[in-house]
């Protein structure tokens, strides 16, 4: 019998209680308002108790309702200030903590699928884990070999325990939708249901992570632990050691934060043009800062853990990604809005005006259009702010384009990549990535030109 409360009553029956208790709070913040707290003591008490029951319960379901704390916890940067300080801290620890699977169940595992001589392969093994997930716990090892290595363990019943999180959450996502403003809830929920099926399956996360191990390795910026075992709900890789990009989120210098930005900038951009994968799970758990970069001891490395959810593009990130996203830079409302529709961003029923698409468009690339950036929660805040208004013509534009099924877990990996950089606060040459590593930012006839320079400096 599993340790993961599966049953699908009990779950329900905690998830269905979010709401609940969202109202039951709201009624007793109204009761202390009439015995004369301030509306901001009361408000501030209010968002604290509601954090910690969402926190409480999505923790300890773990599966799919786990998942989607974490999606959603990339997002606390777009909250107003007063609400978002509450939220922040029971938010983050969902990126890298869960209550643990007990002893027992991880050795039950570990003999029936590494066989009941399991210990032999092992030179020492912590039972205490060292990290947990939403499908999974991890615990720190010394392989035969000598190897410190991490052992992914995968919950029993957690493919269940997922879809039932998912779909009960999804029947009440208005009610969890104002969490995030200028966001519809419902999709993300949707999109993340889809993914279950590959996160399940170690042997498809083994495959991404090594194929991503042996492209960086050697790498001065970026680190990929390689594999070392995989079988069915136990994965096995190098262990690496490094500062939590949740702990640069909190306590990190501010050389740390610019550093850890740009080098996710970096990893965001080039994974896909140089594995033909895109990491699909950027929040701060799945990160770590760890020392010797190019610069010496000193100087920082990101670490990439987690390649359990992946988008699979060939030839690296769509190249009317880049396409688009220049020429709006260069003000050509007319080629964007046609390419736009050609991409189906735009459907064929609907007419819009190009320069309005244009104005649309334009404060939400402004990372791109200067050679340095500064990401703040303020800037994120006004994005969201802007485009959720219904009196904004933002708004207006915004409800009627269209998200291609193509782009959409590129899109959703770009914006929670954004709400990280956003969180760290971090300084970032954006520009300088996308020139570097995204197809039809840079035009074909400049390419040519840099090439032929190359060519000269290299005679």
């Amino acid at each position: 019998m599993s340790d993961l409360p599966r049953k699908a009553v009990t779950r329900t029956a905690k998830l269905a209680a979010l709401p609940l208790g969202f109202a039951g709070r709201a009624t007793w913040g109204l009761g202390k308002r009439i015995v004369g707290e301030s509306a901001e003591i009361v408000g501030r008490e209010l968002q604290q108790r509601t954090a910690e029951q969402l926190f409480k319960v999505l923790g300890e379901l773990k599966g799919g309702a786990m998942k989607f704390g974490q999606a959603l916890s990339v997002f606390e940067s777009a909250l107003p200030e007063e609400v978002a300080g509450p939220y922040r801290a029971a938010l983050t620890k969902l990126q890298d903590a869960a209550p643990p699977m007990p002893t027992r169940t991880v050795h039950s595992v570990l003999a029936e699928r590494l066989g009941e001589d399991w210990p032999g392969l092992f030179l020492e093994f912590d039972d205490k884990p060292a990290a947990a997930a939403s499908i999974g716990q991890v615990h720190r090892a010394v392989w035969h070999d000598g190897r410190a290595v991490a052992v992914k363990v995968q919950y029993p019943g957690a493919g269940e325990a997922l879809l039932s999180d998912l779909n009960q959450l999804s029947r009440f996502a208005r009610l969890l939708g104002p969490l995030i403003p200028g966001m519809d809830v419902k999709p993300l929920i949707s999109e993340l249901r889809d993914r279950v099926s590959e996160e399940l399956d170690y042997g498809l996360e083994a495959q991404a992570q090594q194929a991503h191990a042996e492209e960086f390795a050697g790498d001065p910026d970026v680190v990929v632990p390689a594999v070392v075992h995989q079988c069915d709900q136990v994965l096995i890789t190098e262990w690496i050691d490094g500062v939590p990009l949740s702990e640069v989120i909190s306590d990190g210098t501010q050389e740390q934060r610019d550093r850890a930005g740009q080098l996710l900038s970096r990893f965001l951009f080039s994974g896909p043009a140089r594995t033909g994968l895109l990491h699909a799970d950027p929040h701060p758990g799945n990160f770590r800062l760890l020392p010797g970069g190019p610069d010496g001891e000193d100087d920082w490395r990101l670490g990439v853990l987690d390649f359990g959810t992946v988008d699979r593009l060939s030839g690296g990130l769509p190249e009317p990604i880049g396409e688009s996203l220049r020429m709006t830079l260069d003000g050509e409302a007319d080629a964007v809005y046609e390419l736009l529709c050609t991409e189906g961003f735009v459907k064929e029923s609907i007419a819009l005006d190009p320069d309005a698409v244009l104005d649309y468009l334009l404060p939400i690339i402004e990372p791109a259009k200067v050679e340095e950036f500064t990401f703040t929660r303020g800037w994120m805040r006004s994005q969201a702010a802007r485009i959720a208004d219904p009196r904004s013509p933002a708004h207006q534009l915004g409800k009627q384009l269209n998200l291609p099924p193509a782009y959409l877990l590129i899109h959703r990996v770009t914006l929670s990549t954004i709400g990280v950089l956003c969180q760290l606060g971090a300084t970032v040459r954006l520009r300088d990535e996308l020139e570097e590593w995204l197809p039809g930012f840079v035009p074909v006839e400049d390419l040519d030109e840099f090439g032929a320079e190359d060519s000269v400096a290299g005679a």
